[in-house]
């Protein structure tokens, strides 16, 4: 049995399936993936990008947990922040200049900026206001409110590819007809593309 177990893990290291390690990971890396949930397929769809669900990373006496909006603004550990994504896949990004912006202090800033958001519901309707939070909204404010930064580039909800029938049908179910074209939004896949980040760890 301990052999098997030991196969296994050997397989999942070969093939690319491990979990990183605390060393690689720093308090505020950007974590992505793509999510399984319901509306994952529209969010690829509208924005081009395999990427529809993303947090930040913070560590907790020692544990990295990922900071993130599900159905509430919540921590979760990172093995199952992994877990629920496809295939347990994701990407780590870091900014560029880390070195001097992320420093105790700053780390400091980003988990108070954080806490204000914890707790409040996820917004399904994509919403450029506090009372709800979606994904990538949470973490480009941290970053924003926080440090100053401003990781990706805002746009409106017009700017998206909307052409799918799936991204029809998801709209018509959130919005009905009133489709609010001029909502500010940021996506995973504009946050993944920033050229303010790069990628310190890809399985």
């Amino acid at each position: 049995m301990k052999y098997r177990i030991f196969i296994l893990s050997f397989l999942f290291v070969l093939l690319g399936c491990s979990n990183p390690s605390a060393d690689q990971l720093h308090n505020g890396d950007i974590i992505f993936q793509t999510s399984q949930s319901n509306q994952s397929a529209a969010i690829q769809l509208a924005t081009h990008s395999q990427y529809s669900h993303m947090g930040i990373l913070f560590f907790q006496n020692g544990k990295p947990y990922v900071f993130e909006a599900i159905r509430t603004v919540q921590y979760t550990p990172l093995d199952q922040w992994i877990d629920r994504g496809q295939h347990g896949k994701y990407v780590v990004k870091r900014l560029l200049n880390s070195d001097k912006l992320i420093t105790p202090p700053s780390i400091e800033k980003l988990k108070a900026v954080a806490e204000s958001f914890k707790g409040k519901p996820y917004d399904l309707t994509f919403e450029w206001s506090d009372n709800s939070i979606y994904c990538s909204e949470l973490v480009w404010k941290i970053y924003d409110r926080g440090i100053g930064v401003q990781v990706g580039q805002l746009k409106k909800l017009r700017d998206f590819d909307l052409s799918n029938p799936a991204v029809k049908n998801k709209m018509k179910e959130r919005y009905g007809d009133q489709i609010p074209m001029d909502e500010t939004v940021i996506s995973p896949g504009d946050m993944f593309l920033s050229e303010q980040l790069k990628t310190v760890v890809k399985n």
